[in-house]
């Protein structure tokens, strides 16, 4: 499974009466698309979007725990000293997904309400774990698609790049519960470009290292 990364900047900012005066700060929008070849090149059928949509619903925004970052970390896991805001609602609109965020006061969402005080454009971002097939000149999303948290992003002058080179170099693994990143690719090279007589002897030290890391 490759780690997956989605920017959308068609949103808009919110801000509301907090009780007991001040504002909270909303970002609503499409957060997620389906049937539709993004900038990265990648399309994701409607029936895969909306059943991974409503697990995500049923686990975390309906149980308060849809938590997401300002800019994407280097994993699929949220991590809370980061976190920025939290995704109050998921709806489906045709092909689409519609999204309400309620801004944090943590630090990461105080950033992002300065950044909305200043007249900052962002945008959100998918994070999340699946398999891609390539067909027709694209790459489809396949079945085994999660979603692991929608972020806050900046809105790059070079999206394709920014998006492209975050994360999306290793493969990932479910190892009893746990995401983690899949090392014996790290030794793939070292493996292919041994001699015959040193092969059982590198195979050995790769599986030695795979160990460690686990």
């Amino acid at each position: 499974m490759k780690l997956i990364t989605e920017l959308v900047e068609d949103v808009k900012y919110i801000q509301e009466d907090a009780a007991g005066g001040g504002k909270d700060y909303y970002i609503e929008g499409v957060f997620l698309q389906s049937e539709v070849r993004n900038r990265n090149g990648r399309v994701y059928p409607t029936p895969t979007m909306i059943k991974e949509c409503r697990r995500y619903i049923k686990e975390y925004v309906d149980k308060g725990r849809a938590l997401g970052e300002l800019n994407h970390p280097t994993g699929p896991t949220v991590n809370l000293d980061r976190v920025s805001h939290m995704v109050k609602s998921l709806n489906e609109s045709g092909r689409d997904i519609v999204g309400r965020a309620k801004v944090l006061n943590t630090p990461m969402g105080n950033i992002v309400k300065n950044l909305i005080n200043e007249g900052a454009k962002l945008g959100v971002s998918s994070r999340g774990m699946g398999s891609l097939k390539s067909k027709n000149g694209y790459q489809e999303v396949q079945e085994d698609f999660m979603l692991a948290a929608i972020d806050i992003v900046a809105d790059p002058s070079a999206p394709n790049a920014f998006v492209n080179g975050i994360m999306e170099g290793r493969e990932w693994v479910w190892d009893n519960g746990v995401l983690r990143a899949q090392v014996v690719e790290d030794y793939h090279n070292t493996i292919k470009k041994s001699s015959s007589r040193n092969l059982e002897k590198n195979m050995l030290k790769v599986f030695g290292h795979f160990l460690r890391s686990i």
